[in-house]
């Protein structure tokens, strides 16, 4: 788990129909994950429940948006976001999700809960790859892993502003050519 993950390259795919699921405490520490999940992944069940869920995440992926993800949830929303994730042998795949806070009976969240689905393709060329090379290109110059966050974040949240759209209209909406000025 903690050894480093040659990438390959290879871009993984999973059916329309599935749905990949996962489950997390509060600190992100799977609880759950169903076949589908394991399956794409190339991970035994024994080998994540208890880990991280980072422990598949790929090193493209821009840090800003998984910050805003988790910003969202913690505060108790819904969220959707694209998200391209690393296989145990280092292929990659891509997903559409959707993460909600689980709640108890008394309200109070005590974990989280993603289903990921097969994104749309035109709007991961078009706009999430290119969007998500900007983003991860400026963290990336920054000597800082925290500045680089910091101006990834920014850098994310002037899109939106520019766009005068939340981050959640903004993933609902981008496929319909609300929004391609960032490029």
């Amino acid at each position: 788990m903690g050894k480093q993950v040659t990438l390959t390259g290879v871009e993984q795919f999973f059916d329309d129909d599935d749905i990949i699921v996962s489950k997390t405490n509060l600190k992100g520490h799977l609880t759950y994950t169903n076949k589908i999940f394991l399956d794409i992944s190339g991970y035994h069940e024994n080998e994540v429940i208890g880990k991280p869920h980072n422990v598949i995440r790929h090193p493209d992926m821009p840090r800003s948006v998984f910050k805003t993800l988790w910003d969202t949830v913690q505060k108790g929303d819904e969220v959707f976001a694209y998200v391209v994730n690393r296989c145990k042998n280092g292929d990659h795949y891509w997903v559409y999700a959707h993460v909600t806070p689980s709640r108890n009976n008394d309200g109070q969240i005590v974990g989280y809960h993603s289903n990921r689905r097969v994104p749309d393709r035109k709007i991961l060329t078009d706009n999430i790859i290119p969007l998500y090379q900007q983003l991860k290109t400026e963290e990336d110059q920054h000597t800082s892993a925290k500045d680089g966050l910091k101006a990834g974040t920014q850098m994310l949240q002037n899109i939106l502003t520019e766009a005068n759209v939340a981050y959640d209209e903004f993933i609902a909406t981008i496929g319909q050519g609300l929004r391609r000025g960032y490029r």
